[in-house]
């Protein structure tokens, strides 16, 4: 009989643990939970005190199968689960469904994958936690009620096949609120004045020029001007130097929250990819914990970072600080997330999780450091004939502390330009040699980015560590939001300019509005929002979800009972949803826009099956209607009836440029799937029309009929090579040279409709030498090669993705199976290979 059997949630983390214990220990991955509510009844018997009525999901039912046959022959079972409460519920539920008796089952946790910890952890058992299991029961029991009383509520009132979940309609309520203010924001504009001057240094001979700002801005361009004259007239001297003493600390170290923030900012990373690579890293034991509220550090890992900080820099760089944490409702007193070992720099050949590794090591490392120590220098320059003064700022680190290896990037958004300032004294006369005053706009607040909302989510107390990612990734999944970039727009701005003893008006011209992986409610997630928001107030209330988290907090901790706390929320809200259900009328999804004067036909805009549409016409009338899709800054309740006529114009019926010469049909010029495009002909039943994609500047205003009917030569084949056709042609990507189905893109010069074989064959050889220039290392398995990508840093290419390695990281010797585990493919080649079986048995089963 086996003596020990030891269970958790990942193959990885039972890889990791099985290192560390002897040969008695045999160690078992349930992979994640092994059951859930049953789909019928909501899987909850709610007049039994809302039992949960679980079953045991159908890909897990090999696993429960294989983990009841080695514990019934095991002497102790370990559950060594998370040590949160979906641990300790994936704990409990193995207990259950295992049956595994009270006596020969031990819970084990433990907040880092070490050898020390899990020894500790096995020294030191404790029972299953019946609280922390209650809490979530309680938390998978009232969202599964929300979700499935509200949903079919909006399938009737809103439209079909939506869902609606307790904590993610209050993340799409903090979008749409944020992209409303934005859609009623009305921007003003004033003048900033700064100016430009210059001293000179007697020592040196030679003149320090340097800049000062007014720091209230002025409102009007007219007194802008009157400033500036009386500038003209005026002499300007140092009127005031102050310097005072600052420090900067350090922040404490990583939260689950501040680490996506973090990792959003600094490595371009998603809220859900910053979580897979995290957990990576902690089932590797290179990390500790990464669903934490907490920013505590233990004792031992407060002395190491002590030690490794005074080894690498010294005793004054060292400042042994305890952190508490200030998040509106923090749960379980985990340790924050930090290096299991902090002497260990370079712990991943993997690109992504040494980048969020060495995030980490920083971070946590710089927590523990001296305060960075400043001298702020503010400089008044008077004028002679105004009571308005120049001020100059400027900055010097005396003593770098915690700066030397981290500067934190969520508490510095906005980026100050250094101001170095020259040495001065009380009453310098002072050269103007410049002053400008430029009008500035004001800015709506930001969009929220993934990390943002999840930073607003915490303020507010909404959700948990753990929820952070998958309610992000839900909101997006049902379309409620989505997550894009969007170009800027040009405006034209004035400039006055003082120099030489003249005023002279500049116009400029300047970018805003653009937006980079930022967060946008859908028409259809706005729709629900308005609706969710009008029918149940209470369960769209901010302080109402965060009062809802508290008491699963005292859950718990044993406060209060879970089916009391259920019953609570559940008679009112059930009644709510029955009112609803009989009173409430049905959310409209669309706009009447008005009457086209040319067709005489009814304009809409309206939610359609892929999204915001406008259209010309109704289904009952004789021709059908016409629509063209919104574009992306652009919604359905602020989209205006010229705005609509434009879409369609451009949409549909485009820019007609003429008739081609040979075939007599009309060509014209449209908005099409993929961009600007060329049509050749009309929609007709036996014949469709020819299409081709506009070159690179080319413009849809500005295209030519002779222009068109060029791009429309497209693709062409230029003749054969290697006994395969040479095609040039455009496509969504640019143009391209196709042989033997590889594409090469073509260069910035070079012209798609001029390109001959000869230099089609030249890019074809030249893209091969490139890429044999590119490979580090080959393998038998030829979907799986080392190379250089375009920027010259290691990453192996498999099946057309790359996966980045760190530079310094042994590379060149990498094997097949370790790069196999790297991309994840041996996981996925068991999967299939497992696959394959189960096709031959049923086949041969039948036969």
């Amino acid at each position: 009989m086996q003596k020990n059997l030891v269970i958790v949630e990942s193959p990885a983390k039972a890889k990791t643990i099985e290192k560390f214990l002897g040969k008695d220990f045999i160690v078992k991955s349930s992979f994640g939970h092994i059951r859930d509510l049953s789909k019928k009844n909501f899987g909850i018997d709610i007049k039994n005190n809302f039992k949960p009525n679980y079953e045991i999901s159908p890909d897990k039912k090999n696993v429960v199968s294989d983990l009841r046959k080695i514990s019934k022959k095991t002497e102790i079972v370990w559950l060594a689960s998370d040590e949160d409460r979906e641990g300790e519920a994936i704990a409990w539920h193995l207990s259950e469904v295992l049956k595994l008796k009270k006596e020969k089952t031990r819970r084990i946790v433990f907040n880092e994958i070490t050898k020390n910890a899990i020894l500790k952890a096995i020294k030191n058992p404790r029972s299953i936690n019946q609280d922390l299991v209650d809490a979530q029961q309680a938390r998978r029991v009232l969202d599964r009620l929300v979700g499935f009383e509200i949903s079919p509520i909006l399938w009737k009132k809103v439209k079909p096949s939506l869902s609606a979940g307790r904590v993610q309609s209050v993340a799409v309520r903090i979008i749409v609120e944020r992209e409303r203010e934005i859609i009623n924001f009305k921007s003003v504009f004033s003048y900033k004045i700064i100016g430009f001057f210059k001293i000179f240094n007697k020592n040196e001979k030679k003149n320090f020029s340097f800049k000062a700002e007014i720091l209230k801005n002025i409102d009007t361009k007219k007194a802008s001007f009157e400033f500036l004259q009386i500038c003209k007239n005026s002499t300007f001297k140092v009127g005031d130097i102050e310097k005072n003493p600052s420090k900067k600390s350090p922040s404490p170290p990583f939260t689950t929250s501040t680490l996506q923030q973090e990792a959003s900012k600094k490595l371009n990373f998603s809220v859900k990819q910053t979580m897979v690579v995290a957990q990576k890293l902690y089932e590797k034991g290179k990390i500790t914990y990464m669903r934490t509220d907490s920013v505590n550090l233990s004792e031992q890992a407060i002395q190491n970072a002590s030690d490794e900080i005074i080894k690498k820099f010294g005793e004054n760089y060292s400042q042994i600080r305890n952190y508490k944490s200030k998040i509106k409702g923090a749960q379980e007193a985990h340790e924050a997330i930090r290096p299991t070992y902090f002497e260990n720099i370079n712990v991943s050949a993997n690109y992504q999780e040494q980048s969020l590794y060495n995030l980490i090591w920083k971070r946590t490392i710089a927590s523990q450091m001296s305060d960075a120590k400043l001298e702020k220098t503010k400089i008044i320059i008077e004028i002679s004939k105004s009571d308005k003064n120049f001020v100059a700022k400027g900055e010097v680190i005396l003593f770098d502390g915690f700066l030397k290896i981290y500067s934190d990037s969520i508490n510095n958004d906005k980026k100050e330009e250094k101001n170095i300032l020259p040495i001065m004294n009380l009453n310098d006369n002072l050269i103007m040699e410049e002053i400008n005053a430029t009008q500035k706009f004001s800015n709506h607040l930001p969009r929220f980015t993934e990390a943002r909302l999840v930073k607003k989510m915490e303020d507010l107390g909404i959700g948990r560590p753990s929820t952070y990612a998958p309610t992000i990734s839900t909101i997006q999944k049902r379309d409620y939001v989505i997550k894009k970039d969007m170009d800027g727009k040009k405006r034209d701005i004035f400039q006055l300019v003082l120099k030489n003893n003249e005023i002279n008006e500049i116009k400029k011209e300047e970018n805003f509005g653009k937006e980079k992986s930022k967060l946008f409610p859908t028409d259809i997630g706005m729709l629900v929002n308005d609706f969710l928001i009008e029918n149940f107030t209470d369960i769209l209330d901010y302080n109402f979800t965060a009062n809802v988290e508290k008491n699963f907090d005292k859950i718990a901790k044993g406060k209060i009972l879970w089916s009391k706390m259920l019953k609570e929320f559940y008679e009112p809200f059930h009644t709510k949803v029955e009112e609803i259900d009989n009173i409430s009328e049905r959310k409209i999804s669309e706009r009447f826009l008005g009457i086209d004067e040319k067709t005489n036909r009814k304009i809409f805009v309206r939610i359609g099956r892929y999204g915001t549409i406008v259209q010309l016409g109704e289904k009952s009338d004789e021709e059908k209607p016409v629509f063209a899709n919104l574009k992306m800054d652009q919604h359905l309740e602020t989209i205006t009836f010229e705005e609509a006529k434009k879409l369609l114009k451009d949409g549909n019926e485009g820019r007609k440029l003429g008739v081609d010469p040979k075939t007599k049909k009309n060509i014209s010029v449209r908005m099409g799937p993929y961009g600007a495009m060329v049509q050749m002909g009309e929609k007709i039943k036996d014949e469709k029309p020819q299409y081709a994609s506009l070159k690179k500047g080319q413009n849809i205003n500005t295209i030519s009929l002779e222009e068109a009917l060029d791009l429309l030569k497209l693709p062409r084949t230029l003749g054969d090579f290697e006994d395969e056709k040479v095609v040039i042609g455009i496509g969504r990507f640019g143009a391209y040279v196709k042989h033997n189905n590889q594409f090469v893109s073509l260069k910035k010069t070079d012209d798609p409709l001029k390109i001959n074989l000869v230099h089609a064959i030249e890019l074809i050889k030249e893209k091969r030498e490139k890429d044999k220039k590119k490979i580090i290392k080959t393998f038998e398995n030829e979907d799986l090669k080392i190379i250089y990508d375009r920027w010259k840093n290691p990453c192996i290419l498999y099946k057309k993705k790359y996966f980045r390695l760190q530079k310094d990281s042994d590379f060149k010797n990498l094997s097949l199976d370790e790069c196999l585990k790297i991309v994840g493919a041996d996981k996925k080649l068991a999967k299939n290979n497992k696959k394959k079986v189960v096709k031959k048995r049923k086949t041969r089963k039948k036969s």
